[in-house]
C-alpha cells in the first residue's frame, strides 16, 4: 500500500514521533497507518526499556480535587525541558484526576486503570508521551485523601501540597474557605512542617528531639546558662585542663570581655570546655535552669515543625499561629474547621542526580 508525504506527516501529529520514523513505521506497515501506530509503540516499549535506567529527577507534583476527594502524584523525567512542555504537563494533571476517579491502591494499580477523558490505560498513555518526547518517564508516587481539601502547586510543579480538612459541605463550598484552604496549603509549601500537630509527635521522637537538644547544648558551652558555664569555666582553670597561655588569657579579660571569652580563648580550649560539658551531662541534664532551657529549645523546635503551632506566614491577613488563622476564619464563618492532614511532595526529593563530570568523558573519549 502506497503512502504520501501527507500520510507522514498525519502519523507525525497522531505520535508525535520524528518524520524518520514515522516514514520507516510505514514503509515497514505498507501504508497501514493503523500498523504503523503499533509499531512506533513497539519500538517505543524497546527505547523505553533501554532508557529506563537513566536518571529521571526532573519533572512536576500536580494536583487534582473536586468537592469529594482531592490527589497528589509526581511523575518523573530526565529534563526540566520536558517538564515543563504541554505533552508532559497534561499527563500529569490527566494521571491527578484518574486517581480520584479510579482510587487505585497503588503505582501499579494506577498504571493500569483507564485514564480519565481517554480510552487507554494510563500506562499507556504515559507510553504515547515517552514516544513523542523519547525520555525515560515514570509515576514515581501518589497521595489520595477523602474529604474537603484544599491544594496549591508552587513554581510550575516544583511542591505540591494537599491539605484535609474537617466541616461541613456548605462551608467547604464558601469562597472564604477555598480561600483559606490555599493560604494553608501555601503555608505547609513554603515552611515544610513534618507534622499537624504536637500530638503527632511520638513519645519516642521526642526523647530523641530531647537528647539531640541536650547534647548540642553541653557541645556549646557558651551557650549554657551563666551558672553552669562559670562552674565548667573554673574547673578547667583550677584542674589545668587548658594550657597555661589560655589560662592566662582569660584570667587578664575583663567583665565584659568574659561575656565573648570564645573570641581570645584557642579552638583547644573551647573544645576542652565542651569536653568537661559532656563529663557532667547528668549532673547538668539534672539543674532547674538548664531543664528550662531545654524545654525553651524544644519548645521553639515543635513551633518550626508542627503546622498548627507555626507562625502564620500571611501576617497581612492574621497575626499569629496557623491554628489561630483557621480558627480564625471558622469564627467569622460560624463554622468548625480544623486541619486534618497534609501531604507534601517535592519534585525528585530522594533521588540522586548523576554528576556529569565531562571532563572526565572527553578525555576518555580521546585516549
Amino acid at each position: 500500500m502506497a503512502f504520501t508525504a501527507k500520510d507522514v506527516q498525519a502519523l507525525r501529529e497522531k505520535t508525535g514521533v520524528g518524520m524518520m520514523d514515522c516514514k520507516k513505521a510505514l514503509v515497514e506497515s505498507d501504508g497501514d497507518m493503523d500498523k504503523a501506530v503499533d509499531i512506533l509503540r513497539e519500538k517505543g516499549l524497546a527505547s523505553a526499556a533501554k532508557k529506563a535506567s537513566r536518571v529521571a529527577a526532573e519533572g512536576v507534583v500536580a494536583a487534582y480535587s473536586n468537592e469529594k476527594c482531592g490527589a497528589l502524584v509526581e511523575i518523573n523525567c530526565e529534563t526540566d525541558f520536558v517538564a515543563k512542555g504541554e505533552p508532559f504537563v497534561n499527563l500529569a494533571n490527566s494521571v491527578a484526576k484518574t486517581i480520584v476517579d479510579a482510587n487505585p491502591a497503588d503505582v501499579e494499580a494506577l498504571l493500569a486503570s483507564k485514564i480519565s477523558g481517554g480510552e487507554s490505560t494510563v500506562e499507556e498513555a504515559v507510553q504515547e508521551v515517552f514516544l513523542a518526547l523519547r525520555e525515560n518517564m515514570k509515576i514515581r508516587r501518589f497521595e489520595r485523601i477523602d474529604g474537603h481539601v484544599a491544594t496549591y502547586i508552587h513554581a510550575g510543579g516544583t511542591v505540591g501540597v494537599m491539605v484535609a480538612f474537617d466541616t461541613d459541605d456548605a462551608t467547604a463550598a464558601k469562597p472564604e474557605f477555598t480561600a483559606m484552604g490555599k493560604n494553608v496549603a501555601m503555608q505547609v509549601a513554603a515552611m515544610s512542617p513534618e507534622y499537624l500537630s504536637k500530638e503527632d509527635i511520638s513519645d519516642e521522637e521526642l526523647a530523641k528531639m530531647k537528647s539531640i537538644t541536650i547534647d548540642s547544648a553541653l557541645n556549646k558551652p557558651d551557650s549554657l546558662p551563666v551558672p553552669i558555664l562559670n562552674s565548667l569555666i573554673d574547673e578547667a582553670v583550677s584542674d589545668k585542663k587548658w594550657s597555661d597561655e589560655d589560662i592566662a588569657v582569660y584570667q587578664g579579660l575583663d567583665a565584659k570581655q568574659k561575656k565573648n571569652f570564645t573570641n581570645f580563648i584557642s579552638k583547644e580550649a573551647y573544645a576542652v570546655l565542651a569536653e568537661i560539658a559532656v563529663s557532667h551531662k547528668a549532673e547538668i541534664s539534672e539543674n532547674k535552669i538548664f531543664v528550662g532551657l531545654v524545654q525553651g529549645r524544644l519548645s521553639k523546635q515543635i513551633k518550626e515543625i508542627c503546622l498548627s503551632e507555626q507562625a502564620f506566614v500571611r501576617s497581612d491577613l492574621f497575626e499569629g499561629t496557623v491554628s489561630g488563622y483557621i480558627a480564625s476564619v471558622a469564627k467569622s464563618l460560624g463554622a468548625d474547621i480544623k486541619a486534618a492532614s497534609f501531604v507534601r511532595l517535592a519534585k525528585g526529593e530522594g533521588i540522586e542526580k548523576k554528576q556529569e563530570d565531562f571532563a572526565a568523558e572527553i578525555a576518555s573519549m580521546i585516549k
